[in-house]
């Protein structure tokens, strides 16, 4: 399943818990921090899959963490900022940061939950950890972990097994995923390649191949991954 955490970086202890009731009814799990230089920690620590920041606060800033995250992490997940500044200048320059959404004080958290719903819908490709069975992959950072285990992958062993995660129980082709990992070169590589990768992926992930529990061949068709 795709997890849903939610930072929330807010100086201000009321918007921050109105907004984190709202947002856990929702369904979503909500990480706080207050201030810019606490949520730069919780970030790093917790991967969190959309970032809800106020523009100005003590210490660090909302400016200075959006370019943190865009430039130095060099993340692409969702964000949207929270700000008193109601000038369209300042509007533009936030949504120039790398800003999402925009949304300006005094607001109904009700708004600020529908519009983490449509950022989400609008970005699904670019957050969030995927999760099944204790194994969890975390697109953002180029991690992989087997109950709690981090697990090295080459790049296209991590590629296929984020392709197949993303489509869960659907039998995937040779040829799609040939595709996925190597979009550019689909003529001079041969099917072979994938069931390499496959074998890869399985003696370093299932713990018994003669049993196994994600990795499931079709004969004749492809490969599934097992999410149930």
């Amino acid at each position: 399943m795709l997890e849903q955490n939610i930072l929330i970086i807010e100086d201000d202890s009321k918007i921050r818990k109105l907004l984190k009731l709202y947002l856990e009814k929702e369904g979503y799990d909500v990480l706080e921090a207050e201030n810019g230089e606490e949520g730069k920690q919780v970030f790093q620590k917790h991967d969190p899959c959309f970032v809800i920041t106020d523009l100005m606060m003590p210490k660090v800033g909302g400016e200075e963490v959006c370019r943190w995250i865009r430039t130095e992490l060099k993340s692409d997940i969702p964000l949207i900022m929270l700000t008193a500044k109601v000038t369209e200048a300042e509007r533009i320059e936030g949504l120039q940061m790398g800003a999402d959404d925009y949304i300006i004080k005094p607001f109904s958290p009700l708004e600020v939950v529908t519009r983490v719903n449509t950022v989400l819908r609008r970005t699904a490709n670019r957050c969030g950890k995927i999760t099944f069975k204790g194994l969890t992959i975390k697109p953002v950072r180029g991690e992989v972990k087997f109950n709690g285990t981090l697990i090295p992958l080459t790049q296209h062993e991590f590629k296929l097994l984020y392709f197949l995660m993303r489509n869960p129980n659907q039998i995937l082709s040779r040829e799609q995923i040939l595709g996925e990992l190597y979009p550019n070169e689909e003529k001079s590589v041969i099917d072979r390649t994938v069931d390499v990768h496959m074998g890869k992926l399985r003696d370093k992930i299932e713990t018994s191949c003669d049993t196994p529990v994600f990795f499931e061949t079709i004969r004749g068709m492809g490969y599934r991954f097992v999410a149930y």
